[in-house]
């Protein structure tokens, strides 16, 4: 009976995945649907803590993510006016009426935005955990789940785009849905892209090669109607990777597709910033994006402005040419905007994430499934540096489950386990007995 009571960890947090694709693909600030998903997230995660699990939480991921509270916490705090003092600009000086006397102020120049981001990063982690908690089989059973989102925006995208080449949906969501299920279509492309690796380990390793191979025939057709032709360079690289990358088994060839992997990524990374800087708007682009807000992080670099408060500090380092009757709401670098709102220790803990994230690939090779979700959180990390695909709830709410699977320390138990043991047909089905042992 317990086992099968251990299985509504999987189904919750199956469910929480999935409502994320379906309705957590909107930029703005402040939607319901984000807020439902972050409270859907934080119940089903104290729903799973509170049974016993086997499984252990890597302790180097646990204190990223406890440091990574910690700074968004200190960002809302009241602190002497004193410390602030030559740190920021007077302008930046966040206003002390909160905390009712002017020898206080908030290192976030907006606390209310930084509080919900702490919301966002509490939801994630919550969410991340609780993966971390599932047996190796259960986080597997965590797919459909995926697929079946990344289908229903296929399906909204594909009946989108057989209508009309550019339709938005209003009223449906608290956001306008201009592609997929998404608000913006480089996230709707982000998603079919990231899918790719997963779509492929389902076809070679799952014994479903002719869905498998329709389901990646779909997703680049899907980024090609999309219209984001850094999403098809991407798309196209992704494929080749997984294909290649997921089928390697020695060491030397792991090296070697590691090598390919950094090439396509230069690659990759030159041809999103051309297309993007160039073809789409070269006087008032991404380039003019970062130097505005490497302006405000050399003015900020201590303690950053609070996070959820580009926008309103970005506007004080723009030029007066710069200014149209669109606003920028994100630099557009992922990098460059927590580093901007974050400061310093932000760029640490992005530094240490690095470092851990590059001490996974030494193990994940052992396993196909660790590997297609390290692609895809690899290929996440490339598109952050042009846009900023993780601000959505759908994206990332993915990038924390594929996280997890790079980390959970049970495909590693798992890989040392089959080492020693041998697989048999007895009447038909697959089963693994000790080596030595007679069946």
């Amino acid at each position: 009976m317990s086992d099968r009571q251990s299985e509504w960890d999987k189904y919750l947090l199956g469910s929480v995945l999935f409502i994320s694709l379906v309705i957590g693909g909107g930029t703005a600030s402040g939607l319901y649907t984000d807020t439902l998903i972050e409270v859907a997230a934080i119940i089903t995660a104290a729903a799973v803590f509170s049974q016993t699990s086997g499984q252990r939480v890597p302790h180097s991921v646990l204190w990223l993510l406890v440091f990574a509270a910690a700074l968004v916490i200190l960002q809302i705090v009241p602190l002497p006016a004193a410390i602030f003092s030559g740190l920021r600009p007077e302008l930046l000086l966040a206003d002390s009426g909160l905390v009712g006397e002017t020898r206080f102020r908030f290192v976030s120049v907006g606390v209310g935005r930084t509080i919900e981001c702490l919301l966002y990063l509490v939801a994630l982690a919550a969410f991340f955990l609780s993966v971390l908690r599932l047996r190796t089989e259960q986080v597997q059973g965590l797919l459909p789940f995926f697929f079946m989102g990344v289908i229903c925006n296929g399906l909204a995208g594909a009946i989108q785009y057989s209508l009309s080449d550019d339709i938005a949906i209003e009223g449906l969501l608290p956001f306008t849905i201009n592609a997929g299920l998404f608000a913006n279509q480089n996230h709707f492309a982000a998603l079919l892209f990231v899918s790719i690796p997963f779509v492929v380990y389902h076809g070679l390793f799952r014994g479903h090669l002719l869905s498998g191979s329709l389901g990646l025939a779909t997703l680049l057709l899907l980024l090609l109607a999309a219209g984001s032709r850094a999403g098809v360079l991407i798309g196209l690289a992704i494929t080749v990777l997984s294909v290649v990358f997921l089928s390697a088994r020695s060491r030397v060839s792991g090296l070697s597709i590691l090598a390919i992997f950094i090439g396509l990524s230069v690659y990759t990374i030159g041809a999103w910033t051309k297309i993007e800087a160039e073809a789409i708007d070269p006087a008032f682009g991404r380039g003019e994006f970062a130097r505005t807000t490497i302006e405000g992080i050399k003015e900020n670099w201590a303690t950053g402005v609070g996070f959820g408060n580009f926008q309103k500090a970005y506007q004080i380092y723009e030029k007066e040419g710069m200014i149209y009757s669109k606003y920028v709401n994100h630099a557009h670098n992922e990098y460059l905007e927590i580093a901007f709102e974050g400061g310093v220790l932000a760029v640490l803990l992005m530094a240490l994430y690095f470092v851990m994230l590059f001490m996974a690939l030494t193990r994940v090779r052992r396993d196909p499934l660790q590997k297609a979700a390290f692609l895809s959180v690899s290929f996440l990390l490339i598109h952050s540096l042009v846009d900023y695909p993780l601000r959505t709830e759908a994206l990332a709410m993915t990038f924390a489950f594929m996280n997890a699977i790079i980390f959970h320390q049970g495909f590693a138990a798992r890989s040392a386990q089959k080492n020693e043991l041998i697989e048999i047909d007895h009447n038909g089905d697959k089963l693994f007995v000790p080596i030595g042992t007679s069946s």
